[in-house]
């Protein structure tokens, strides 16, 4: 120990790293967990979490978020005036004024479009779902559907960060960050806070790992991207020519000169750095595990489809967050990339809709039949939807659709929200809300009221402000809480 406190204002990393043996190795395990810059953060931070509010509804989330913006005209916004309409020009009553993107902007027509699937009702609910969906038609009943969803970002990136973060400029923590900080895990082998990622088509909208980082938050509380192959999580494997014994020793010590170090400075971040290295040296018995579905009977893996047995593919992510929420990770996040179709949608939303509905349906059945819907939350849905005009040239049988922020649908099931329901509404023409508009903040708000956090205290205090996922915004959506 004496040794150790000769040393530990005087070790650079690089002379650290290389007089432990473990070199780049060693740093390889630090990727995992971000950069070892330390960062200002307050000390309470690490401290327990801070708690739910009032009693919660939700004990885990897992969010299937649909990359690119689906369209829901071919999806679940039924509108046959659209259909009997095609080919007109869109109003400009109906437009008054609003942006259009680059791409549309220029159009000197802009002739509506109706979609070319046909839409049946499902369920006791009645619940309109396009000829794309069966299996998803098959559990309406279960479904909460938002039909009137609006948001201001009118391009991707700043879209899909804000629905991730609440703000549409990076830099923010992701909401799965958020829930971490707030509430922790209930299972200290796995990270509270898991991301899977699935590609539908070649030539897809990227994803940053931004998007569920952990901002301003400390580093503990970023989001933990599980990968298809041999290394789930990378870097997570002892380097070689290290043994488990090494590694357990190079962790002891290193947690020594750290809270050394965090003795003398008080800074938050160093318990966060000893924190993660302590979880990745526990995920290297837990990950393998939760990723091996070999032990799942064939009904199971035959309820999610053929591609589940593929690792990597949305089906077998699905099964991963089913796994993942037994063994209660707190906040699942999918992201399924491959819904911008501009053009030649019919042809590719079609390729999509096969590749989601069986396996989305089959997760919602899966948590029914084991009991966890009751307190799991799933939900479903993109950054924005598709205008009801054609982006470029109509022909009978192919067409695109540009992004449209001003109205689109995602669905909830499980805890804590109405069953069957179809909440809000969109004008004839799938152009604007008319009824319960809900906002991105709005979204937000009601899904940390789910897990039983006030969205206006649960606050971060950073550069002299205190700041929360719904910025200075949101409101509970009352109407579809059960």
């Amino acid at each position: 120990m004496d040794h150790l406190c000769q040393h530990t204002n005087r070790y650079s990393r690089r002379e650290f790293l290389s007089k432990t043996g473990l070199g780049l190795g060693g740093l390889a395990l630090s990727s995992l967990i971000g950069p070892l810059d330390l960062q200002a953060s307050s000390m309470e931070a690490l401290n327990d979490p801070l708690g739910t509010h009032f009693s919660p509804k939700v004990k885990r989330v897992i969010y299937l978020f649909q990359s690119g913006g689906p369209s829901q005209l071919e999806l679940f916004d039924y509108k046959p005036e659209l259909i009997k309409r095609n080919g007109e020009q869109l109003p400009d009553s109906v437009r008054q004024g609003q942006r259009l993107t680059g791409m549309t902007a220029g159009q000197k027509s802009i002739p509506m479009v109706g979609s070319v699937y046909d839409f049946q009702q499902h369920g006791a609910s009645g619940a309109w779902v396009s000829e794309l969906l069966p299996h998803i038609a098959g559990i309406t009943d279960d479904i909460c559907m938002i039909k009137s969803m609006f948001t201001e970002a009118i391009n991707h990136d700043p879209a899909i960060t804000f629905f991730q973060t609440g703000s549409q400029q990076p830099g923010r923590p992701s909401i799965g960050s958020w829930v971490s900080y707030g509430l922790g895990s209930e299972n200290e082998n796995l990270p509270a806070f898991c991301v899977l990622l699935s590609q539908g088509k070649q030539g897809a909208q990227p994803v940053y790992s931004r998007l569920w980082g952990n901002g301003f938050l400390p580093s503990l509380h970023q989001g933990v991207q599980f990968r298809s192959g041999k290394d789930p999580v990378l870097y997570l494997n002892d380097p070689p020519g290290i043994s488990g014994t090494g590694r357990r020793n190079f962790l002891d010590h290193l947690q020594r000169l750290y809270e050394l170090e965090s003795s003398q400075s008080g800074d938050a971040e160093i318990d966060a750095k000893i924190a993660q290295y302590e979880m990745a040296y526990r995920m290297q018995t837990s990950v393998p595990e939760t990723m091996d579905i070999s032990n799942e009977p064939a009904y199971i893996t035959d309820m999610y489809g053929p591609e589940v047995l593929q690792p990597g593919t949305y089906a077998a992510n699905c099964l991963l967050a089913r796994k993942l929420s037994e063994n209660d990770v707190k906040f699942i996040q999918l992201y399924h990339k491959g819904w911008d179709q501009h053009g030649n949608l019919p042809n590719d939303i079609k390729k999509m809709a096969q590749s989601m509905d069986r396996p989305t349906a089959a997760l919602i059945r899966d948590l029914k039949q084991r009991g966890m819907l009751e307190d799991t939350l799933v939900i479903w849905g993109g950054e924005f939807g598709r205008t009801s005009y054609s982006q470029g040239r109509l022909s009978a049988d192919n067409y695109g659709r540009d992004h449209h922020p001003n109205c689109f649908t995602m669905w909830m099931a499980g805890a804590g929200v109405k069953k069957g329901i179809s909440y809000g509404e969109t004008d004839e023409l799938g152009y604007n809300v008319v009824r319960d508009p809900v906002h991105v903040h709005d979204f937000q708000a009601t899904l940390l009221h789910l897990l039983g956090v006030d969205h206006e205290k649960l606050t971060f205090k950073h550069q002299g402000r205190r700041y929360r996922l719904t910025d200075v915004h949101g409101k509970l959506v009352k109407g579809i809480l059960s």
